[in-house]
């Protein structure tokens, strides 16, 4: 059975929101998020994908990133988990988002924890000043 994706609207987006917080290098009209059904591969719950420069000449665009979510694998995490594994995927992308990666040196659980609590605690924030300025 071949892969199948669809896109996935509510992925992209959590996927902005942590941009706008995080990851404000990434152009977050040049990434997509899908869902994938029927891989194969094993142990693999997400995976970053990206135009290389010499087909982003070719074909005469800037560089965009889909970022793939194998459903199976994904869909029993947690919701926490769930976020880590945004995170970690939008940690691919480097500052200079031009089709390249950042790789497992960089993208560690410890930088992917550290992501997430800061992301926590900037949310936790701006939800504080909304109840304070809004009386909720």
């Amino acid at each position: 059975m071949p892969i199948k994706y669809e896109f996935a609207p509510d992925l992209q987006i959590i996927a902005e929101e942590v941009c706008d917080s995080l990851f404000p290098h990434i152009k977050t009209d040049r990434i997509k998020c899908f869902r994938s059904r029927g891989s194969s591969s094993r142990g693999t719950i997400a995976r970053c994908h990206a135009l290389g420069k010499l087909m982003q000449a070719a074909i005469g665009i800037k560089a965009v990133y889909a970022l793939e979510f194998l459903f199976e694998r994904f869909e029993k995490l947690s919701k926490e988990d769930q976020l880590k594994v945004i995170i970690h995927e939008l940690m691919h992308i480097p500052n200079t988002f031009g089709g390249g990666f950042k790789h497992h040196d960089w993208v560690t659980e410890k930088n992917v924890n550290l992501m997430y609590k800061t992301y926590i605690n900037k949310k936790e924030g701006r939800e504080n000043v909304k109840k304070s300025w809004f009386g909720n």
